[in-house]
């Protein structure tokens, strides 16, 4: 726990001066200022990423995928068996399955990492080392994670285990040169972890009793990968109950005699090592000042814990697109951001991560190719009349 301490400890802010230089050139650019939206934004942010105004490149790629088994399913919460995770575990090194078809096209690495995958992979798929190799690195804390329902999902020790994983998995992503990391999951039940993640951190501030988080119940919990309308009440009833029980473990007093959040507890009674894993990532992105693409809901959920541990790791990621999943939009809500498109997409495993790349790429190119005013020759006294008239906020 200490070692983690002081990893965290190594995460600074982004760099102010370099986003307020790349401001100020994306201002100047041959354009009326503004007028390119977000992806001045994109461009402005990736600045303080990594301490450089401009000419930054994003062109080298990978997304990691960790994959795990959920306890919990044994409540009956997920429509698909845990064979899934095993075979799309699998499906990743051949580039398949959604993100991997993409990430084939795109010539995108992928870097699965089995976390605690239930049924055992054949061997002939399986490395020691982290690296990418088109096969699945080989890192089960356990087969599965625990049911919550009866216990805590894991102890600490493969708690931070599995943060650690990611951790190692980002740094193996820095030493092949990746400049720009999507982060992924594969294991039938994590919806279910991920809304009781969610859901966990909305009593951050709330003194109430458990049972009045039905309301954000409701809007967070969804139908995962099909639930049926009887299946969807059960999820629902399963993650108040898991709130409730544990409710006294992860909510302490602070130094001050409030109520707080104590999110590496949460994470431990109520996550899964995939998300834990994937914490690990986006602490790692920090640390090594490389910008981190969260995908759909799941990603969403760890994306919220690394930051409710590190509130600077927010500094270091990119959202992608909307996920149709409830949870999705209270994390995004209580992180303040917002999805990067929507396409009415939900599957998962990193699959929206290559197209956030491609719009990542777009504002790079905008900020390192376009010229300026003076540049392209075009009188630009117009636009100082209306930027005193405050036009251009």
């Amino acid at each position: 726990m200490e070692n983690l301490k002081e990893y965290i400890e190594i995460i600074t802010p982004g760099d102010k001066e370099a986003m307020e230089e790349a401001r100020k050139r994306q201002d100047s650019r041959v354009k009326v200022p503004k007028s390119l939206g977000r992806l001045e934004n994109i461009s402005i942010k990736l600045a303080g990423i990594t301490g450089k105004a401009y000419g930054n490149q994003v062109n080298n790629q990978a997304i990691v995928l960790m994959c795990g088994d959920n306890g919990v399913v044994e409540e009956g919460v997920a429509s698909a068996p845990q064979t899934v995770t095993l075979m799309q575990t699998i499906n990743f090194t051949k580039k398949i399955t959604g993100v991997g078809s993409q990430a084939k096209y795109f010539d995108i690495d992928l870097l699965p990492v089995d976390v605690g995958v239930k049924l055992p992979i054949d061997s002939e798929y399986l490395t020691e080392e982290m690296a990418f190799n088109n096969k699945v690195v080989n890192r089960r804390i356990a087969h599965g994670t625990k049911n919550f329902m009866k216990e805590p999902a894991m102890t600490r020790e493969e708690t931070l285990k599995a943060i650690w994983t990611g951790i190692e998995a980002l740094e193996a992503c820095k030493a092949a040169g990746k400049n720009l990391v999507g982060v992924g999951e594969m294991g039938i039940g994590n919806t279910t972890t991920a809304s009781a993640l969610i859901a966990g951190c909305t009593l951050e501030t709330r003194t109430s009793a458990p049972w009045n988080l039905y309301s954000y119940i409701d809007r967070i919990v969804g139908r995962g990968g099909g639930l049926n309308d009887a299946g969807l009440e059960l999820k629902k009833k399963i993650v108040a109950e898991g709130l409730n029980k544990y409710l006294d473990t992860f909510r302490t007093k602070g130094k001050d005699g409030e109520e707080v959040i104590d999110y590496l507890t949460l994470l431990q009674v109520l996550g899964g090592f995939d998300i834990a894993a994937m914490v690990g990532v986006y602490l790692g992105a920090a640390a090594n000042k490389i910008p981190a693409v969260v995908d759909g809901v799941i990603s969403m959920a760890a994306a919220l814990m690394a930051v409710k541990m590190e509130p600077k790791v927010k500094d270091y990621i990119f959202t992608s697109h909307k996920s149709d999943e409830g949870g999705y939009s209270v994390a995004a809500e209580i992180l303040g951001v917002e999805p990067m498109y929507d396409l009415g997409m939900k599957l998962g495993e990193g699959s929206g991560c290559p197209i956030a790349f491609k719009i990542i790429e777009a504002a790079c190119a905008v900020i390192n190719n376009m010229w300026s005013l003076e540049e392209a020759q075009v009188d630009s006294a117009y636009l100082e009349k209306l930027k005193e008239e405050g036009q251009f906020r």
